[in-house]
């Protein structure tokens, strides 16, 4: 018997949303973006929109978010810097979601993107959303069809439930740093995690973070996670299942929504991601990092 996860709707298969796409009240969404790492630019990457590759072909019915135009504050120094609940609130009832409505996420190259709606629909307080397991790749492996005709849905009404303690910013993990209840989650490569890759203007970490590469919570071969039972395993040799609290972070706060989903399914109860995470922190002289 597979382990068991906090909300078992929280995850679909390719199979049931094909078997639920004409369902009245379902809304699917392409949360695909490209992130276009530049040294020496103002931010660490160009945020980059897939809105052309969507219309190329996507899930039938599939409306398009995008991520930076329609729910990030635009002018941030970080890029993806999260904006206010009314504002992105406003922007899903835009695109067709309200109170009543059951809603599949999905992405193409990394199921983080997907991740990061679901965390922010959650923000709101909706809980009624899922992510595709295995996202637009297995839906094509597995020869489903795709449309180019753009997806449209009636504008939703969303109630503002909100839980704003699953963002937090720079303040409140330089807090964390030295609280023992707390465990500081990086979801970055490990060469960037030791200090190998200076990405992020200075080399390491947030001193205390532990080591959760999302990319380890995904398989490869089908971009599906891996078996609940082997991320719970994943999460324990981290060492993060001590702490009565989770802080994860990443590079632009996308990453970091991966382990965050994770952890809170497998039971981990106060669970947040550091928004803007190492482009804020890492070239901000005035802050720690730790390497080794």
């Amino acid at each position: 018997m597979g382990k068991e996860i906090r909300n078992p709707d929280a995850l679909v298969s390719t199979q049931w949303l094909a078997d639920h796409l004409d369902d009245p009240g379902l809304r699917v969404f392409d949360c695909s973006t490209v992130l276009q790492f530049e040294a020496g630019g103002k931010r660490p990457y160009r945020v980059l929109s897939c809105a052309a590759e969507h219309a190329a072909g996507h899930i039938r019915g599939a409306g398009y978010f995008d991520l930076q135009r329609d729910f990030s504050v635009a002018d941030s120094p970080y890029g993806m810097t999260l904006a206010d609940p009314e504002t992105v609130a406003s922007s899903f009832e835009q695109a067709g979601i309200g109170d009543t409505a059951r809603v599949v996420l999905y992405s193409r190259r990394s199921p983080s993107w997907a991740t990061r709606f679901w965390w922010m629909l959650r923000w709101l307080g909706f809980d009624n959303a899922a992510v595709l397991d295995g996202g637009f790749e297995k839906w094509m492996a597995e020869g489903r069809p795709v449309s180019t005709a753009a997806g449209s849905y009636p504008r939703g009404r969303l109630s503002i439930r909100l839980r704003p303690d699953l963002f937090v910013a720079k303040d409140d993990v330089l807090a964390a740093i030295d609280a023992p209840e707390t465990c500081l989650v990086n979801a970055l490569g490990r060469d960037i995690f030791s200090g190998e890759n200076l990405r992020y203007g200075r080399p390491g970490r947030i001193p205390g973070s532990i080591s959760l590469p999302q990319v380890d919570l995904v398989d490869p071969e089908t971009n599906t996670f891996l078996p609940a039972e082997d991320i719970s395993r994943l999460i324990e040799s981290s060492g993060a299942n001590g702490a009565q609290r989770h802080i994860t972070y990443c590079g632009g706060g996308i990453f970091a929504t991966l382990d965050a989903f994770w952890l809170y399914q497998l039971g981990h109860d106060t669970v947040a991601v550091y928004e803007n995470s190492m482009s804020e922190w890492g070239p901000d002289q005035s802050l720690p990092m730790e390497t080794g």
